[in-house]
């Protein structure tokens, strides 16, 4: 969120409009209503996988296109360099929270974007032992901007947490192919589940982007969102029955995590944004990890029996 708020805040001014990806990361939609609102900076989120929708967004004070693609919790995926051009038409500055792929398997800044974040807590750390974020910039003056503003926001890493991201990134390419590669089999499992109404993985043939992911991403990653067909009560009883994975709102380690974004890291949303944003009650969202695929699965088949 440091690295969120430091983005924000050096771009964006009083009187500024920002469009936004509807399914994005709660805080950083829950920052900018909350707090960025009450000094007068303007904004709008829409559906960014249709790129009218960004232009239609677009005023003549707009500063700013904030992407997050994969989205969170939803899984959906933005046409990059697409709307890049678009943005850059009108002279507006393209950032991309790009976590959820990591620079391992996508890369923004090849695909036009100004400014990148990540948290370096998720894939990039790997071991769930660490708070941090990082922001890269293509251009001298706007990181020298953005660095000026995180100093004196106090969003500045200590030493020990930093040598944390170089020991984690050492690993990141071995446990992000291990988690792929389990990745798929699970999603494949789930797809194919009778309790499953449906599912949002980019390396299935049924995601509605499946095909822009294979040109922009250099892999599908570890990320999994899927719906119960009992609905929320399923979900809910779903979740509390897994033992394997861990119910934690964290992503991107060694170990699986399982959690309800709805209640969870976007309960600051009112039920009608989520439901704008596709954020449904059952939304159940799967972060794969590098436990054995087989041990996953079957924990996952029990957790099925209980529902």
């Amino acid at each position: 969120m440091a690295a969120v708020t430091t983005v924000y805040t050096a771009i964006l001014a009083k009187g500024d409009h920002m469009i936004s990806t509807d399914a994005v990361y709660g805080p950083s939609r829950g920052v900018m209503q909350a707090v960025y609102a009450k000094y007068g900076v303007e904004f709008s989120y829409v559906d960014t996988t249709n790129l009218e929708n960004i232009t239609k967004a677009i005023r003549p004070n707009t500063k700013m296109l904030y992407l997050e693609s994969p989205s969170n919790p939803t899984m959906d995926i933005v046409d990059i360099k697409a709307a890049c051009e678009i943005a850059h038409k009108h002279g507006i500055l393209v950032v991309i929270d790009n976590t959820f792929c990591s620079p391992y398997l996508q890369k923004p800044l090849d695909l036009g974007a100004d400014i990148v974040l990540h948290s370096l807590t998720k894939f990039i750390n790997g071991h769930a032992d660490i708070v941090g974020g990082a922001i890269i910039a293509k251009q001298k003056d706007i990181y020298d901007n953005l660095r000026k503003t995180m100093v004196m926001m106090g969003g500045n890493m200590d030493p020990h947490q930093a040598y944390m991201v170089i020991r984690g990134v050492k690993t990141m390419s071995l446990r992000m192919d291990r988690s792929q590669e389990s990745a798929i089999k699970i999603a494949q499992f789930l797809e194919n589940h009778p309790k499953v109404a449906w599912i949002r993985y980019p390396g299935l043939k049924s995601h509605p982007q499946h095909e822009l992911a294979k040109v922009q991403m250099s892999g599908f990653g570890t990320m999994i969102c899927f719906g119960l067909k009992g609905g929320y009560e399923s979900s809910v009883k779903f979740m509390n029955s897994v033992k394997l994975a861990m119910l934690a709102v964290s992503l991107g380690g060694v170990e699986s995590l399982i959690q309800h974004p709805a209640s969870m890291t976007h309960a600051g949303m009112s039920k009608e944004q989520r439901a704008e944003a596709g954020i449904s009650d059952e939304l159940i969202r799967y972060s794969v990890g590098i436990e054995d695929v087989e041990d996953l699965i079957q924990d996952l088949s029990n957790a099925f029996d209980k529902v």
